[in-house]
């Protein structure tokens, strides 16, 4: 069974004429079984187009990914409820399916075909990669085997609460001084463009020579209104530099480097990182995957190159049969208490249980840090805004002030 795509038109009610275009998905066994399935329901089929799973290696994939992210959490904790109520895997999905528009009901019916065929459910997650990323397909796998994806799947609804709510505790703590800084630039562009022209016009058509704050703000305005496509153009090609640089090794590995030796901003990241990493692999480790296929999937979730590389050196020191506390600790990229975690919970059989404490008690040291940081970042924002506007509503009364009391 394939899932088809179809425009069709839809007979008026009673006027003999067609209706709008009618758009959908359809599954069937070939296209003939497609079309006649939309004429029986009353459907003009004009076009109709098997659909196939995408892969995950486009950025635009990775960008619909993230965009979906919601819904793929939405659908593993329907499927959850669903079986953990006795509902068979086939009918949950159809049952799922209903609840769905677009594209996503597209890959709902793909996953519905595959089971459908006798295929698993994480076969079809795997034909679907930017959808279901490595994580969920190694959880369900393992579910399946055991004959427990009902509680597979529920850990794995678990892990994408939980990160969801680290990521978002992260941006959230960035949003206002964000806000702060984009208000600063648009009032002090606002100033420099419309204000001060207006204001100094007079006093420089007068001919008398201006203070050198003014003199400096006229340059800038005067400037921003010349040449503002010479500045947009620089800053787009800084921007396009700087992305051409993160994509070599080298570079990206010096600037991830830079960014966990940043104050407070780098201690941050560092504790993301670990937490993430620490849910990762408590997750996998309690649904009983190897420890070393834990640390290899653990990589692929670390946007940071130090991290990652750290953890990949572990993965090989482990493999040449070494303690993990001693492989990390040979990284230098974890913190002692990470490292003794290891070396205890390994020595006592309890590693995926110390690991999800550890999560724990990383993330809310994120909490606590990312409040710090908020409330580090408020006042500067603000007196950096303060200090803009207010030199160039001194740089613009100032000369006004030196001309009333030459009267």
């Amino acid at each position: 069974m394939a899932v088809y795509a179809y425009i069709a038109t839809q007979p008026g009610m009673g006027t003999g004429t067609s209706g709008g275009p009618v758009r959908g998905t359809i599954a069937a066994d070939s296209p003939r079984q497609a079309r006649d399935q939309l004429r029986a329901q009353g459907l003009s089929i004009r076009e109709l187009n098997e659909q196939k799973a995408g892969k995950g290696g486009t950025a635009l994939s990775r960008y619909l990914s993230r965009r979906q992210s919601s819904k793929v959490a939405g659908l593993l904790q329907e499927l959850t409820t669903l079986l953990s109520a006795g509902i068979p895997l086939l009918e949950a999905l159809d049952t799922i399916t209903r609840q769905h528009q677009g594209a996503f009901k597209k890959s709902i019916l793909l996953l519905r075909d595959h089971v459908a065929a006798g295929g698993s459910l994480a076969e079809a997650m795997a034909q679907q990669p930017a959808l279901f990323d490595a994580l969920c397909l190694n959880i369900v796998e393992v579910g399946e085997n055991a004959g427990t994806l009902d509680s597979a799947l529920a850990r794995l609804v678990e892990f994408k609460r939980r990160s969801a709510t680290l990521k978002n505790r992260v941006a959230s703590a960035m949003i206002y001084p964000c806000i702060v800084m984009a208000v600063g630039l648009a009032i002090s562009m606002f100033l420099m463009t419309y204000v001060v022209p207006k204001l100094l016009s007079v006093l420089t058509q007068s001919g008398k020579p201006l203070p050198l704050a003014t003199v400096v703000v006229k340059g800038a305005s005067d400037f921003l209104l010349g040449w503002w496509w010479v500045l947009g153009l620089g800053i787009v090609a800084l921007i396009a530099l700087f992305a051409g640089l993160l994509r070599h090794p080298r570079t990206r590995r010096a600037w991830h480097r830079l960014q966990l030796r940043v104050p407070l901003l780098g201690e941050l990241i560092r504790k993301q990182g670990i937490a993430r990493v620490a849910m990762v692999m408590a997750t996998l480790l309690k649904s009983d995957v190897t420890f070393i296929q834990a640390v290899r999937i653990a990589q692929r979730t670390v946007n940071n190159e130090i991290l990652r590389d750290a953890l990949e050196a572990c993965e090989k020191a482990v493999l040449s049969g070494s303690d993990i506390a001693d492989a990390l600790e040979e990284t230098s990229a974890f913190p002692p208490l990470v490292i003794q975690v290891f070396a205890v919970g390994q020595a006592s059989g309890r590693l995926e249980t110390m690991l999800e404490d550890l999560a724990h008690d990383y993330d809310t040291q994120v909490e606590l840090t990312s409040n710090r940081l908020t409330a580090l970042l408020e006042p500067l924002m603000m007196i950096l805004l303060a200090v803009i506007v207010g030199f160039i509503a001194f740089a613009t009364i100032l000369p006004i002030l030196e001309a009333g009391n030459v009267l």
